[in-house]
């Protein structure tokens, strides 16, 4: 069940959270053989330190509200530009990655300036339908200096007069 869960979760989703050694990032990515694959770094999504860890928590907002459907461990493995593996998923992520900016030729890019990581599911869900958290897994807004000093706009909470 739980891997029917994560499949159909994740592959419905065009986007899901990670969680990186420095904190959630989301990622689009594509869902072929029972993996989710991403692309990072040159001028791809930033996923800092993805291509160099061996687990990752995958989490699946829900496509209705938005809210949290399902975590999971993935296993990471890099795909080698290479392999037979990079050939098949390739075109598939190509075909996802809105507004590319060198078309068909992307995966020569990729190849060059990229990584394309595989997120293979270990079978472990951390969260799920029944199975939340009480709490908010939401990060806390980060301190700043800034504040808001003075007076008010004139024509806030007010009608213009005509």
């Amino acid at each position: 069940m739980n891997g029917f869960l994560i499949e159909e979760a994740t592959r419905r989703s065009g986007l899901v959270w990670l969680g990186l050694p420095t904190g959630p990032r989301p990622a689009w990515h594509v869902w072929q053989d029972g993996a989710a694959y991403v692309v990072t770094g040159g001028k791809e999504q930033p996923l800092p330190g993805l291509s160099d860890l061996r687990h990752v928590i995958v989490t699946v907002p829900s496509k209705d509200n938005r809210s949290r459907l399902i975590s999971w461990l993935a296993a990471c493995t890099r795909v080698e530009p290479s392999s037979a593996e990079w050939e098949t998923v390739v075109p598939v992520l190509q075909a996802a990655r809105l507004n590319l900016p060198d078309g068909e030729r992307s995966g020569e890019r990729w190849a060059r300036e990229c990584t394309v990581v595989r997120l293979s599911p270990t079978g472990q869900v951390l969260d799920a339908p029944g199975r939340m958290p009480a709490g908010s897994a939401a990060a806390a807004p980060p301190p700043t200096p800034a504040t808001t000093v003075g007076r008010l706009p004139g024509m806030l909470r007010r009608r213009r007069r005509v």
